[in-house]
């Protein structure tokens, strides 16, 4: 279930190589100092997944589909329910496991459907998905036959339901590092593509963040980044006081002419902005797999263009730029 000796065996092959110096240690201390209180609930359950032969994996659809010419009995239907109900909450997807839908929180599929058409080909490239969450658009990028992905985000039970997924996908180029991006080595250069998608607001220092996602790509790499951004001018920059839209974390909401101008300083060439786009709740909303609050709570109920806050809607931009 944590073998990662098939990671180090693809980046042995790779221009990734020296990252070998360090990253089986991380790996090691990060496991050693796990501490949460549902880790053994959360393990005990991967251990327990079926064994389903003859799995069909569709891919490209915008519910990730697990499907196989097993026949499942209603108690065994009931019984996989009730084990994926233990990775609550589903943020990320949607999914279709064997005839059961996860509806996530999020309909991430959109977000790739306005993406996937301005980027550059994935097929035989290194990729690195910065902030993956449960690995969604990990397994959408799959579908193009790339060489290596590999996802980092540190959130615990996202990491469990990417190991859910994987115990019956079986990828051997999609990999999973429960870390933060500072934990790779500086300079590192060594990826084709590098996504970084609902991570550059959560970051005390977006222009450290610009620098190292830079840092990871190789000489005429793409960056693909979609971030939050409000409406207005060059050098205009919300900074909340307190929270946004309910979340402690946001710090730096630019437009997207200050964005483009923080990618210029960083380095980055042929920037574009593929997509704005306000959230709707429909997109993100609560479900029956995520029954927290969602968008819908964190907006003005007066207005709807409002957070509860009283700062701009979430609005969210893609750009695309070459190292």
């Amino acid at each position: 279930m944590f073998d990662y000796n098939p990671l180090f065996d693809k980046i042995e092959q790779s221009c990734l190589r020296p990252w070998l110096k360090t990253l089986p240690s991380q790996i090691d201390d990060f496991m050693s100092h796990i501490r949460h209180g549902d880790f053994e609930k959360w393990t005990t359950t991967l251990n327990s997944l079926p064994n389903i032969p003859n799995i069909e994996i569709n891919l490209k659809s915008d519910s990730i589909k697990l499907s196989s010419n097993t026949i499942f009995s209603a108690t065994e239907q009931t019984q996989l329910e009730q084990q994926l109900r233990q990775f609550e909450p589903w943020r990320k997807g949607p999914f279709d496991l064997f005839g059961l839908p996860i509806d996530t929180e999020w309909r991430s599929d959109w977000k790739w459907n306005r993406l996937q058409q301005a980027i550059q080909p994935l097929t035989d490239k290194k990729i690195l998905d910065v902030g993956c969450g449960n690995g969604y658009h990990c397994w959408r990028m799959a579908a193009q036959n790339p060489e290596l992905i590999i996802g980092v985000d540190p959130t615990l039970i996202y990491w469990m339901q990417f190991l859910a997924l994987q115990h019956f996908i079986q990828s051997s180029i999609v990999h999973y590092l429960p870390f933060v991006l500072e934990l790779l080595p500086e300079n590192l250069q060594g990826f084709d593509t590098v996504f970084s998608m609902g991570v550059l607001y959560h970051r005390k220092s977006p222009i450290d963040h610009l620098v190292r996602l830079r840092e990871c790509l190789k000489k005429g790499g793409e960056l693909v980044l979609e971030t939050l951004v409000i409406d207005g001018d060059q050098g205009q920059v919300l900074v909340p006081e307190g929270r946004y839209a309910k979340m402690r974390n946001v710090w730096f909401i630019p437009t997207c002419e200050t964005l483009m101008g923080w990618m210029r300083r960083c380095h980055y060439q042929d920037i574009q902005l593929i997509d704005v786009n306000q959230t709707s709740i429909a997109e993100q909303r609560q479900t029956d797999w995520m029954k927290f609050e969602s968008l819908a709570h964190f907006l003005d109920p007066k207005d709807k263009n409002k957070t509860i806050e009283g700062y701009p809607a979430p609005k969210r931009a893609i750009f695309i730029a070459r190292k």
